[in-house]
């Protein structure tokens, strides 16, 4: 087993480490999220956080780890008699992105409980990780149902598993923690909900802080047993306080002031339901037990706040994660508890995570936009006059979008057999039960009708002789189901001068927006493609992100001609690149643009051949026509006959009528 880097090295990561402690400390206040960019030790100091966890006894021979103290009386493997235990390291368990349902809950042997009545049940990892810690790198990666499943045993702690009538349960208390770069994609405000504490994690820009972390993850690699023992006094002290804080907690008390304040702040800052309340309480509680004390203050309020709160506040993907540390230091002062200092946790008596460091402040929330965004922001030359001709090679500066707004679905045609998700038909392993077959591998959802009726007429055969009915492997179905499965939404956006002009361009950055808010409801991924002047770029490959989709659409400047055969032709690329990636992943490409075509010889031709692509290939395809004024060409209607799809306007984007652009689309399809 290789030695873990140890937790009191990590270098800062003050809240981190401090968040992780406080659910050492009182497992009740509901696990951890860790979210930031990729390099900043979140996984380090996770794993590292197991070797400070107390030893936990458990009954000999339980596959459950029941407390021998007080075992589970619904344990599968009890009842317990007293005597016989053992004491063993608290463990973690990894949940690998890629687990399947029967992995985390645990499976049924089917086929025994149905021939022979025996609840023969193999645990999973929610069995593992009970009394310990349960570890989800990536959770935003994790498919929905799962981590819908994960933060129900987590609330109840215990998990069920039903089945044609067979049922198990058993006890699941244990520490979760997820990490995720946001990068790739958010999870939804729903399940950012249910994780107690949240903390933003990044790298320092101290030149001095790099460099101590370079050297102790050198050290650590060069010789990890001998770097953990020049750091095992420190683990040592940290563990004792563990242990003595668990001990204290129960004697903290949470007077009336504080809950007033916990109630005022919550009300502050318009968190929807009572659940902020409660962790708020629970994690004030844990920072008074860590710094040694049965008082909760009112530092210890603010602290629980900047943990508890900034997850909770987020009305939509694009909002940036965060507190006003002002506001929160006002309503802690204007409703001012029993301590009557208004304190504002910025002094000495804050408590401390621990060695090497203090809790410090809750980190400042990235929302200043990435890459060139102070760039995109000044004038470019030809800004100031008129917009610049199609045919000109001017740039304007990039234009804010318009308040986004709420857009009907638009689906891919057929049935497909895609990750889970929200958008389009698709055989799914959760949905409504349409048929069944025979399981290709393991069984994972029994079909029992079809069950019964493939061994029914061999019973007399099989010699049956009691009323139980005997069951073969072959006799097995798996229950085929319909649901909704998440697809990529690529969108085609024309940036020339055009589109610029009468501030076109707002408008239609405001309906990709209302696009985007639409795919991150659907779970979809999302790509970028735009084009002008003379070429075209990927302003964002295919990914889980809308949110930085959004960044790349606001700073996009306008201007130029129009290369729309460049932009079909790069987009036509980037979803070959993306099937052989995702092959069961269906595309939806979504063509912004009023139809004109410059640039280049032939460039109406050359557009026309490249939408055929699209066309043959059957890809599902939507254009949004921008065109505007009293005089219309109909380029954009002519576009979407070519690559096999349909069109809509800017306008009708908004309206009922786009209920029926599905039909369009299948219409079109079939008469082509």
């Amino acid at each position: 087993m290789s030695t873990p880097f140890p937790f009191t090295a990590v270098v800062g990561q003050d809240d981190l480490r401090l968040a992780l402690l406080l659910n050492a400390v009182s497992p009740a206040v509901g696990g951890v999220l860790v979210r930031g960019e990729k390099g900043t030790a979140k996984s380090t100091a996770v794993r590292a956080l197991s070797a400070l966890m107390p030893e936990v006894d458990v009954v000999s021979g339980c596959r459950f780890s029941c407390d021998p103290d007080s075992p589970d009386p619904g344990c599968p493997d009890g009842p317990h008699e007293p005597g016989a235990f053992a004491s063993r390291p608290a463990r973690m368990v990894e949940l690998p992105v890629g687990a399947s349902e029967d992995r985390l809950v645990g499976a049924l042997d089917i086929e025994r409980a149905l021939a022979e009545g025996v609840k023969a049940f193999e645990p999973g990892l929610l069995a593992d990780a009970h009394r310990g810690i349960l570890y989800v790198d990536e959770v935003n990666l994790l498919h929905d149902h799962l981590v819908d499943l994960l933060l129900d045993a987590a609330a109840m702690g215990a998990s069920y598993v039903e089945r044609e009538g067979v049922s198990v349960r058993h006890a699941a208390r244990f520490l979760l923690v997820g990490t995720m770069n946001p990068e790739e994609g958010e999870l939804r405000p729903q399940l950012l909900d249910r994780f107690g504490l949240t903390v933003e994690v990044a790298a320092s820009r101290e030149p001095d802080q790099r460099v101590e972390v370079v050297r102790r993850r050198l050290a650590y690699d060069d010789d990890p047993a001998g770097f953990a023992a020049r750091w095992a006094a420190e683990e040592a002290a940290v563990r004792a306080r563990i242990v003595a804080a668990r001990e204290l907690l129960p004697s903290v008390r949470l007077g009336d002031g504080a809950l007033r304040q916990i109630a005022a702040t919550c009300a502050a800052f318009e968190v929807d339901g009572m659940r902020a309340d409660i962790v708020m309480a629970r994690t004030a509680t844990a920072l008074a037990a860590w710094a040694g004390r049965t008082e909760v203050l009112a530092e210890d309020v603010r602290q629980a706040a900047l943990l508890a709160l900034p997850h909770r506040r987020r009305r939509n993907p694009f909002d940036a994660p965060g507190l006003d540390e002002d506001k929160l230091d006002e309503t802690l002062e204007e409703f001012g508890g029993s301590d009557g200092d208004g304190h504002d946790g910025d002094g000495d008596d804050d408590p401390d995570p621990g060695p090497g460091g203090g809790p410090g402040g809750q980190p400042e929330p990235d929302d200043a936009p990435q890459g060139d965004g102070d760039a995109a922001a000044r004038p470019e030359a030809g800004e100031g006059g008129e917009p610049q001709p199609s045919g000109g090679g001017g740039e304007q500066s990039p234009a804010r979008a318009a308040e986004p707004f709420r857009t009907k679905v638009l689906s891919v045609p057929g049935l497909g057999e895609g990750a889970a998700g929200r958008r389009s038909r698709a055989r799914t392993e959760h949905g409504r039960t349409t048929g069944a077959r025979r399981p290709r591998g393991a069984l994972t959802k029994l079909h029992l009708a079809a069950t019964v009726r493939a061994a029914a007429p061999h019973q007399r055969a099989r010699g049956r002789s009691g009323p139980g009915l005997v069951v073969r492997r072959d006799d097995l179905r798996q229950a085929t189901r319909e649901g909704r499965e998440g697809n990529l939404v690529l969108f085609v956006v024309d940036a020339s001068g055009s589109m610029a002009a009468r501030q076109r361009m707002s408008a239609v950055k405001g309906a990709v927006l209302s696009l985007l808010l639409d795919a991150y409801q659907r779970r979809d991924k999302v790509g970028l493609v735009t084009f002008r002047g003379s070429a075209a770029d990927v302003a964002l490959p295919p990914t889980s992100s809308v949110d930085a989709a959004a960044v790349r659409l606001e700073s996009l400047p306008t201007g130029g001609r129009t290369p729309l055969a460049a932009g079909l032709l790069r987009a036509h690329e980037v979803l070959r690149v993306e099937r052989l990636r995702d092959p069961a992943r269906r595309a939806l490409v979504v063509v912004v643009t009023d139809g004109r075509a410059t640039g280049g010889p032939e460039p109406v031709a050359l557009a026309g051949r490249a939408a055929r692509l699209f066309a043959a290939e059957g890809t599902a395809s939507v254009v949004v026509d921008c065109e505007s004024g009293p005089v219309r060409l109909g380029l954009a209607g002519r576009l979407a006959g070519e690559l096999g799809g349909t069109a809509v306007t800017l306008d009708e984007l908004r309206a009922d009528s786009i209920a029926g652009l599905v039909k369009d689309v299948q219409a079109t399809r079939r008469a082509a």
